[in-house]
């Protein structure tokens, strides 16, 4: 079967063509847009769903990207593939003999684009389609502004923008040419908002603002091709870079500052944001970004 055919494929068009009626409309001075409707149909489950849908997450090998896959399976996910760097740990080989045939793993270098491409092609050889694009692969590195080097800036910049970046248009151009209404997720942080008073990095700050701020542009470019972009802000989360930070002399002084919650999330507290961005219950939805942070308090 061609991965064309699997795809529910939607006439582009320049008026709603199910839903509640439109009224009779004045002339307009010019012609209405066209493009790929996100709109459900009369026969639309609407139930939050991953159903039959194949998701890539990069860095999914451990951390926020495992505990992202775990959810994304237990809400019905066909597939899921992880682009990553390194090969898999014990926790993702436990994720797939859970799931068998469900799990996969692709290597992958989300700052070559053509690394990225190569990846992409590779799931919809195996798959027939992609459904979603997760953009969750990422770094951090904790110190004073006045000390980072143009290396490591290079190095923050080159996977958490320019991967992100990479991933999502080479997720678009697979949407496009299959015509599937995708759906694209970057992994943002608390840090796009505001400074990480505990651990402060200006320099992943900025890289995390500017996959917010790409995410509500490319939602602006690429809804006409029924595209939905969107961001999720996590604050802290538990994982194999953020373990020392709650085992820090001064954890219970900082947290008195922060408010809100005073505990790390579990990777998987994250997971209902993201299905609903995939989901098609989010097809009106794009351009935003979702905080998950409840240590961070007020936003």
């Amino acid at each position: 079967m061609s991965p064309s055919s699997t795809t529910e494929e939607a006439p582009k068009t320049a008026a709603p063509t199910s839903g509640p009626s439109v009224p009779n409309q004045i002339a307009q001075s010019v012609p209405a847009p066209v493009y790929l409707s996100t709109e459900p149909g009369p026969d639309h489950d609407w139930k939050i769903t991953l159903k039959n849908k194949v998701i890539v997450i990069t860095g999914a090998n451990r951390g926020i990207g495992l505990g992202l896959a775990t959810v994304c399976l237990a809400n019905d996910a066909k597939e899921i593939y992880s682009f990553d760097l390194f090969e898999p740990g014990e926790e993702f080989q436990a994720l797939q003999q859970a799931n068998p045939k469900q799990v996969h793993y692709l290597h992958c270098d989300v700052t070559s684009e053509e690394s990225v491409n190569k990846a992409v092609d590779q799931v919809v050889a195996r798959s027939g389609r992609i459904d979603g694009m997760i953009a969750n692969a990422g770094m951090t590195k904790h110190q004073p502004a006045l000390n980072f080097d143009r290396p490591q800036l290079e190095q923050l910049f080159n996977l958490n923008v320019f991967g992100a970046y990479f991933c999502a248009k080479a997720a678009a151009n697979k949407f496009i040419e299959l015509g599937i209404k995708g759906s694209i997720v970057f992994t943002a942080s608390m840090t796009s908002y505001r400074p990480n008073r505990a651990a402060p990095s200006a320099p992943y700050g900025g890289t995390k603002a500017a996959v917010r701020n790409m995410a509500h542009t490319l939602a602006m470019e690429w809804a006409q091709h029924g595209i939905r972009v969107n961001s999720i802000s996590p604050g802290f989360v538990r994982t194999q870079m953020t373990y020392y930070i709650e085992r820090a002399a001064d954890w219970n002084l900082k947290m008195q500052y922060y408010g809100g919650m005073p505990r790390l999330a579990d990777p998987r507290e994250l997971g209902g944001a993201y299905v609903y961005l995939l989901s098609d219950g989010a097809s009106y939805t794009t351009g935003i970004d979702i905080p998950i942070a409840g240590i961070v308090g007020a936003w």
